[in-house]
């Protein structure tokens, strides 16, 4: 048989591609004329694999969160693994931004979203945290991963030192954060983890001292 013009579809294949297309030129870039023409095929043939469009960008941004490392939690100290996990969140993020925004929107159906979602809240749970703080934990550490990744602080400010010096005698040097983009959002990443985690870390002795108080309580009620 004749070897096929164009290589064949396949899932990977089509959402590498609009994966790349969106990495490239952002969200507005990707659609299925576009997405058909990079391929090499016709626009109808990429429906045998995706419906709609909504369809093909939740296995894209699906593709991403799968990028995500999840090893370390259920293994490492739940400070350590929530460390490690949100660092690689945020990397990936970092690595496909123009997808942030529809990342933000939750995990709906998507399998590996939905899979770093149970693996997080399980860890947690496991690890001695009640249902509750878990699941207030998974957001709160979402809610500090999109945020760090959504925009640049650094990057807001022009390098205009008078617009500042005249005006805002406080922001001073705030022309130089420009140039300083990577080292203030990233250090703000890192500051904002630390404090969160040390808090939590704080939270969840007064939880154990608590569990002790009311094991000992009991006890002494039994006796009584």
């Amino acid at each position: 048989m004749a070897r096929p013009r164009n290589p064949l579809l396949s899932h990977e294949r089509i959402v590498g591609a609009a994966l790349g297309l969106v990495d490239g030129e952002g969200l507005d870039a990707l659609s299925t004329r576009r997405l058909a023409a990079e391929l090499g095929v016709s626009g109808p043939s990429l429906y045998h694999h995706f419906a709609t469009k909504d369809a093909l960008l939740d296995a894209v941004v699906d593709a991403v969160v799968g990028e995500v490392r999840l090893d370390m939690l259920g293994r490492d100290p739940w400070p350590d693994a929530l460390r490690a996990w949100a660092r690689s969140y945020r990397a990936a993020l970092a690595a496909h931004p123009n997808l942030v925004p529809v990342l933000a929107h939750g995990p709906g159906r998507r399998p590996n979203a939905l899979r770093l979602a149970d693996a997080v809240f399980g860890a947690l749970v496991d690890a001695g945290w009640p249902t509750g703080d878990a699941t207030r934990i998974g957001a709160l550490m979402r809610y500090l991963v999109f945020g760090s990744a959504l925009g640049s602080f650094a990057g807001g400010f022009v390098d205009d030192e008078g617009l500042y010096a005249e005006q805002y005698p406080h922001l001073g040097q705030a022309h130089l954060l420009a140039d300083r983009q990577r080292a203030v959002d990233e250090g703000a990443f890192e500051l904002g983890l630390d404090s969160i985690l040390l808090g939590l870390e704080a939270r969840y002795a007064r939880l154990g001292e608590q569990a002790a108080a009311a094991t000992s309580s009991n006890r002494y009620s039994a006796r009584s």
